[in-house]
């Protein structure tokens, strides 16, 4: 299953809101229209929302129809639009930001053709990218997996939340392909249940065994012994290895602590924020709270109850065994050893 695939003029997603029930891919041609989508979380998981955020920039520029004295301006407003859609996972932010770093490049080019086509081209490196370091990760990530292992994950971090593979569970798959005997829990992640919905159909597509629990069942198997190591991914990461990912995330971390099992994380480096100095200064989005008063459309609590939807919250550096990169696994201080790893690339 691909998240999102470019067609040359528009680009090609799943939609992820309707899986696992019903596979429907439709194409979007505006700026707006992916914005949108992204906003749905028909598009989801940072490494994805990235990749589609350049494509949709480029979109942007194929859509202009004004004159070269106006591109700036209308381009400033598509980049705008893309940012303002999640404001948790950095890879939207730095997607973008290279996108406009190309055409700020570009800025003396006077033939808006030449232009269009090399902001394309641009998406179209940061989509092959995050495939590259998605395989690189998956293979940084694997000795960490005893031969024989249940993992336990929370959320969805596979091929369904970058361009492929997957973060997370491109480290499970890495571990898969090498004879590995694994077994993932997945947590079904409320609200939203991308782990009961998107992680176990995309294991389950690669008989790769799982078992889907509910979220507040992970203590209890940690107790049982049934866990030998938590593998997640991220949406941010600060300078000091505090760690944004999808609400539920921090309790799980503080549950492995108390059990005395490994924790890692698994991300691109385009997901550590330097700017962030803790996770403290994350932002936090926060969802339509009838996401907890309904479930698919069906009433589950008083239509009038006050709701706290935060979509993310954040890990402290010191429930983190380690961060798993494509340039390799970081350990603690990451404060130390985050900066050590991206100024040495």
């Amino acid at each position: 299953m691909k998240a999102l695939e470019w067609l040359g003029n528009s680009l090609r997603i799943l939609d992820q809101t309707k899986l696992p029930v019903a596979t429907i891919y439709r194409d979007v041609s505006t700026y707006e229209e992916l914005a949108q989508a992204i906003e749905k979380m028909e598009v989801r998981g940072a490494p994805a929302i990235g990749a589609a955020a350049a494509y949709g920039y480029a979109l942007g520029a194929l859509k202009y129809t004004g004159d070269r004295a106006g591109f700036q301006d209308y381009m400033n407003t598509v980049k705008e639009r893309l940012a303002n859609t999640r404001p948790t996972a950095v890879n939207l932010f730095w997607a973008l930001c290279r996108m406009e770093d190309c055409l700020r490049n570009l800025y003396e080019e006077e033939d808006l053709d030449a232009i269009r086509k090399t902001l394309v081209a641009e998406a179209e490196s940061i989509a092959e990218d995050d495939r590259r370091v998605n395989h690189l990760i998956g293979e940084q990530g694997n000795p960490i997996v005893p031969e024989e292992a249940n993992i336990l994950t929370h959320c969805n971090a596979g091929e369904l939340a970058t361009v492929e593979f997957g973060t997370a569970l491109g480290v499970v798959r890495a571990a898969h392909q090498v004879g590995k005997k694994i077994h993932v829990y997945a947590d079904e992640t409320r609200p939203y249940l991308q782990g009961a919905r998107l992680t176990t159909l995309e294991l389950m597509n690669d008989n790769i065994p799982v078992t889907l629990i509910a979220d507040n069942m992970a203590g209890y198997l940690m107790q049982q012994g049934k866990i030998d190591l938590v593998i997640v991914g991220a949406d941010r990461i600060a300078a000091n290895g505090d760690t944004a990912n999808k609400i539920g995330t921090y309790s799980v971390a503080v549950l492995a602590h108390a059990h005395g099992i490994p924790f890692y994380i698994a991300a691109p480096t385009s997901t550590v924020d330097l700017k962030m100095p803790s996770g403290q200064e994350i932002p936090i989005e926060e969802r339509n709270p009838n996401e907890l008063r309904e479930l698919f459309g069906v009433q589950t609590a008083p239509a009038e109850v006050p709701v706290y939807n935060p979509a993310f919250d954040v890990t402290p550096a010191k429930y983190i065994t380690g961060i798993i990169t494509e340039k390799g696994i970081v350990s603690p201080p990451f404060s130390v050893n985050l900066l050590k790893m991206l100024v040495r690339s």
